[in-house]
């Protein structure tokens, strides 16, 4: 009878300690809270940036459509949404990142026009 009680105690012990290192919601929407800031700080940077929109090869085969949020999404000829990521601009620098984890970049040469992978693209 005394090793059922000891194990019950024990038992109780491990409950006790696991659910102290646990993360309570109001600490954890603290953390999501800090990230989800730095998020729309972000996006509300790219909602404001002069690239934003659509950017068109002179042939229409190649479009790219910068969105707001710091997502693209590629089409190529008839294969829409061919690639998608994130992008990143740094001045007149372009960054992207696939979802795939493809990489590429570009230079914007003015405000309309972007050379990008040996191509150049027009805002459309």
């Amino acid at each position: 009878m005394q090793n059922i009680a000891m194990r019950a105690v024990l038992h109780f012990c491990a409950a006790a300690t696991l659910a102290g290192t646990a993360v309570s919601p109001a600490a954890a929407d603290g953390v999501g809270g800090r990230q989800s800031t730095r998020q729309q700080d972000s996006e509300n940077t790219m909602q404001q940036h002069p690239y934003v929109g659509t950017w068109v090869t002179d042939d229409g085969r190649v479009r790219h459509q910068l969105l707001p949020n710091g997502r693209y999404d590629e089409a190529r000829g008839n294969r829409e949404s061919a690639y998608r990521g994130r992008y990143e601009v740094v001045g007149s620098h372009i960054e992207y990142l696939d979802d795939t984890g493809f990489t590429a970049d570009g230079d914007f040469v003015d405000g309309n026009t972007l050379h990008h992978g040996g191509m150049v693209l027009r805002r459309k």
